[in-house]
């Protein structure tokens, strides 16, 4: 296959993606969870389908002076047959208030979470996530540095960057709630995609070795055909485990093996289409900067 000769393709198409998921992160905007926010999230189980309407209606009715839970989010998983709600931050009695409430018009209610997050937690969380996303970056680019050489590096964070973007951008579209297991899922997506990079480039700087008159797109082309079968087997193998976990494992971790699987879908696509020919166009202009510099001397 000619991945740096179909590059303008791919690099269009990711570029699409990127300034899509940007937009999404400014409007819609991300779904911060409590984790980030602060406030109340209640996880319940109910023995019928509901859906949030009927739950909207029952909170607007309670007897909470103060609280408006008409704005609460509330979003029906499991076939609707339990919820997650998000609202402000709530006391122990206004909390018994709700099941109460909800076991009167839906019947015998499963209290399966509640937690609460204050604003200044969760504005450190923010802070810490950040700060784990600028470290792994950084941690990165010096490694592949040394291990490599600074274009393998810093075209490595660019890819890994590009993956966590468009990750980004769909659960902003999606309206999927950010939260701190989803930052377990990001890094992860991170090591995932820059391992699967890695390997294309240990291939190109081995063929380089082996470099007689192949041009810079050959020698990239040539390596990740030589990697495709191991880039597709292990990227299929682990969307399978993703998968089950996807559909069987529960609401509780839906949000994170989501943002598992679409990274593990970008970051293929981007260590195949991006990464490679992202080098060759840099060594390209290199080459033409520095003949450029020799015909002038």
């Amino acid at each position: 296959m000619d991945f740096v000769g179909n590059s303008k393709i791919s690099f269009r198409i990711s570029l699409v993606l990127v300034i899509l998921s940007v937009v999404f992160l400014v409007k819609p905007g991300l779904n911060w969870g409590v984790d980030f926010t602060g406030g109340t999230l209640m996880e319940r189980g109910f023995e019928r389908p509901i859906t949030a309407g009927e739950i909207r209606d029952v909170l607007g009715r309670l007897p909470l002076d103060g609280i408006d839970l008409v704005k609460s989010v509330i979003q029906p998983v499991e076939n609707n047959r339990a919820a997650l709600i998000r609202t402000q931050i709530l006391t122990n009695e206004q909390i018994q208030t709700i099941d109460a409430g909800l076991s009167e018009h839906f019947g015998e209610i499963d209290v399966r979470r509640t937690e609460m997050v204050g604003p200044v937690v969760g504005q450190e969380l923010v802070k810490q996530a950040l700060m784990a996303l600028l470290l792994a970056a950084l941690g990165m680019l010096v490694y592949l540095s040394f291990r490599f050489e600074y274009r393998f590096a810093a075209v490595a964070v660019l890819a890994v960057l590009h993956d966590a973007i468009i990750v980004l951008g769909l659960f902003a579209l999606l309206s999927r709630e950010i939260n701190s297991p989803f930052i377990a899922s990001i890094l992860t997506v991170v090591g995932y995609s820059v391992n699967n990079t890695i390997v294309i480039f240990d291939k190109i700087r081995e063929n380089i070795g082996f470099r007689k008159r192949e041009s810079w797109a050959e020698i990239a082309n040539k390596s990740i055909n030589e990697t495709l079968t191991r880039s597709i087997n292990t990227s299929l193998t682990t969307l399978l485990a993703v998968l089950a976990l996807f559909f069987f494992g529960g609401a509780t971790i839906q949000d994170f093996v989501l943002a598992l699987l679409l990274g593990i879908i970008v970051g293929t696509y981007s260590s195949l289409f991006v990464a490679g020919p992202l080098w060759v166009a840099w060594k390209n202009w290199d080459d033409k900067r520095r003949d450029v510099k020799t015909a002038r001397v």
